[in-house]
């Protein structure tokens, strides 16, 4: 199994983190790299449930994604199984920090020769990922005051 792992300090509190993740228009509006848009079929937000969705490329491309939540823990902790190819399992967990949240992200691939084929695309992909995360989140925060 390959791992890839990555840790953001973000400037709100792991409660604000956690509902980025949790409300899912705003996690259609972040989530993925840069130039991604998602349209959501479902979103159970919960143990067990199932989160079918597909992300739209900047290149025109549709990629379909269905993954199901194995554990949720408020504010905390997030993990995710992606059930469909290229086979994952995401770890999100959010601790206090001086800064406000620590994000560790863990992305752990099933095969390891799958993970290391798409290395140069997931490691990107995943700090682009959480640019977005943290612009949306201090969105919110503007938006809130």
């Amino acid at each position: 199994m390959t791992t890839f792992s990555t840790k953001r300090a973000i400037p709100a509190s792991p409660s604000s983190v956690f509902a980025a993740f949790q409300n899912p228009d705003r996690l259609a509006r972040w989530w993925g790299p840069h130039g991604f848009t998602n349209t959501f079929e479902t979103f159970e937000f919960q143990p067990g449930g199932k989160w079918v969705f597909s992300m739209h490329g900047p290149d025109g491309k549709t990629y379909p994604n269905e993954s199901m939540f194995v554990s949720i823990v408020p504010n905390s902790e997030i993990v995710i199984r992606h059930v469909c190819q290229p086979h994952f399992q995401l770890t999100i967990t959010l601790q206090e920090h001086p800064a406000g949240t620590l994000l560790a992200w863990e992305q752990a691939f099933d095969d390891d020769s799958v993970a290391n084929a798409i290395r140069h695309i997931v490691e990107t992909a995943n700090e682009q990922n959480l640019d977005r995360l943290c612009a949306e989140v201090q969105s919110d925060a503007l938006s809130a005051s």
